[in-house]
């Protein structure tokens, strides 16, 4: 039985991102491969499906793009690892990841909590909003020290992040201002680049200059594309797991009491946070060859969409996949994606919403969310806040 008509699946839709899930399992039991003729993609929504397509990088290639719905055209001149394909993708990933070792993520605790310590002293009066006030300024510090920009340039990156993560496709059709984060940002940090040249400094950016593969240094397009990345997926990704998280613990309290009595579970509950509302909805990818499943078959040179979000939730994979558990254990995930593309900053983005946690819940372990109805980013592959009216309230 043919239930295409029966639904629509845009993943631009605000009222979509709402809460997303309800569709995701109509999809999931009724239309495992969907094929949206307007935006002209494919989307895969099942848990086994996504996980084979993602570590499958000979058919579903990256190089082409990680967006669906987007107006054709040249690609970018700014090459970044998650729009790359191997053999130059394990080459470069190789290289940066060095930055992101168990080793040096672990070093960088002390100055994340003190940083998320002097976040929350600042808050004034009774009530904050816990994204504008202290998701969305958490990462973005954590990244501009990490990279080290000027911290009269952090509110620039994180407008331009921001920026650059939310869009509208149907905006994009003849119109060029909405690419204009990316060329500001671009231009931004070829000027940075410039100065790191001069006067290196202990830093990111000077680090990725210094860098050699086989010998020879990154290009600046490539020093660029992974400063810029690593703006966008390591800021404004862990200001959406973050701000997500606040919601989920509020609509929770008995799950969020589990974690003001045993602060040592957070670890834990980070994985579940990423589980059932991850921030990262999907990810498109290019097939390279035909590709059939569950009677459908797609063309070579078609995208497709991998709804991490959707295979998250799989009762095929995940016993009681809709019940919010903060201790669940074990509890793999797709959130950071898997194989290899998976995220490099993971481990950074879980100490930071660890970190993060602990800090609020211990200062302010009854907190309330002024509005019952949230308002979410406009953006197709990320679901998060866009701030969070918060009443504050201690032990």
């Amino acid at each position: 039985m043919n239930t295409l008509a029966a639904f629509e699946f845009d993943p631009y839709s605000p009222a979509l991102h709402q809460d997303p899930f309800p569709l995701y399992k109509r999809l999931r039991d009724e239309q495992p491969v969907f094929h949206n003729e307007k935006l002209d993609f494919y989307a895969l929504s099942r848990w086994g499906d996504v996980h084979e397509a993602v570590n499958d990088t000979e058919t579903y290639c990256s190089s082409l793009g990680v967006a669906v719905g987007m107006p054709p055209g040249p690609p970018s001149d700014v090459p970044m690892l998650i729009m790359m394909d191997p053999p130059r993708h394990t080459q470069l990933r190789t290289l940066v990841s060095r930055a992101f070792t168990p080793r040096r993520i672990a070093e960088l605790e002390p100055r994340i909590r003190e940083i998320a310590r002097e976040l929350i002293d600042s808050f004034e009066g009774d009530r904050v909003d816990l994204v504008g006030d202290f998701a969305a300024q958490l990462p973005t510090i954590v990244i501009a020290e990490l990279l080290g920009v000027p911290t009269s340039d952090r509110e620039m990156f994180r407008d331009k992040s921001m920026q650059m993560a939310t869009f509208d496709p149907l905006k994009l059709q003849g119109a060029g201002s909405e690419l204009s984060p990316v060329v500001d940002l671009g231009m931004y940090m070829s000027e940075v680049f410039a100065e790191r040249r001069a006067r290196p400094r202990d830093d990111l950016i000077s680090a990725l200059i210094a860098a050699r593969v086989d010998g020879e240094s990154l290009t600046l397009q490539e020093q660029i594309g992974f400063a810029m990345l690593l703006l966008v997926a390591g800021n404004e990704t862990t200001t959406d797991l973050i701000s997500n998280a606040v919601v989920l613990l509020d609509r929770h309290p008995g799950e969020r009491e589990k974690l003001v009595k045993d602060p040592a579970g957070v670890a834990t509950a980070v994985e579940e946070f990423l589980r059932y509302e991850g921030p990262v909805q999907g990810l498109a990818r290019t097939t390279t060859r035909e590709v059939t499943l569950h009677g459908v078959e797609i063309p070579a040179g078609e995208k497709v969409l991998l709804l991490f979000a959707s295979a998250n939730r799989d009762e095929r994979h995940t016993s009681e996949p809709d019940r919010f558990d903060v201790c669940r254990n074990p509890n793999p995930h797709l959130a950071f994606g898997f194989g290899a593309h998976f995220c490099m900053g993971a481990s950074l983005a879980r100490l930071e919403t660890q970190i993060a946690f602990e800090e609020l819940l211990r200062r302010f372990p009854r907190y309330a969310l002024a509005d019952e109805r949230i308002e979410r980013i406009c953006s197709g592959p990320l679901r998060g806040c866009v701030s969070l009216p918060t009443a504050l309230e201690g032990r």
